[in-house]
């Protein structure tokens, strides 16, 4: 039973950890990349659809990315999502057929204020992995009649050195993040 409350919350801190890292990839750094869009969701006949879902995304050069829409009466929408989507700073042009987005050099003060952007989400993701250590360990306490008193010792302590561990995975992506960030 330890173990099984043990599996599931590095699985979840697993997740969290991975959701983090598709997190900071949406925030963009000198180079165009297609995961800027990945987030994106574009009003398609009335619900919202994820861009990769309704188009091609990809990045011939350092500072362009092209949009080919599968169909292509989404065409002003998806330029309209593009437009809309904060954190890019980028204008879209349409030529009727792709969609071509030339992102601006970044300033320094841009670039500062993405590196906060990227400690905000990795605190945020901090605060799951922590929740889910909070419920594991009232999952594990649930089990305090069930078990001896020294198995729910070092199952907590296995439980810490789990959460340590996802903590540090997020700290290292982060300053991955962060030194792409900084560098011009």
């Amino acid at each position: 039973m330890i173990a099984d409350v043990l599996a599931d919350a590095g699985a979840r801190m697993d997740r969290a950890v991975e959701a983090a890292k598709e997190d900071f990839a949406t925030v963009r750094t000198g180079r165009a990349n297609p995961q800027l869009f990945q987030k994106i969701l574009v009003d398609y006949y009335g619900s919202p659809t994820p861009l990769a879902q309704l188009a091609s995304v990809n990045s011939p050069e350092a500072r362009t990315v092209l949009v080919t829409p599968y169909d292509k009466s989404a065409l002003k929408a998806i330029e309209q999502a593009i437009r809309d989507s904060p954190n890019l700073g980028a204008n879209p042009t349409n030529d009727g057929n792709i969609i071509r987005i030339s992102l601006p050099e970044l300033t320094e003060e841009r670039r500062r204020e993405y590196v906060k952007l990227v400690r905000g989400k990795g605190e945020d993701a901090k605060v799951h992995v922590r929740g889910i250590r909070r419920k594991s360990k009232d999952d594990l306490d649930a089990l305090k009649s069930d078990v001896g008193e020294d198995e729910l010792g070092r199952a907590e302590k296995e439980l810490d050195a789990l959460t340590r561990a996802h903590v540090d995975a997020i700290d290292e992506a982060l300053k991955r993040k962060e030194a792409e960030l900084l560098e011009v």
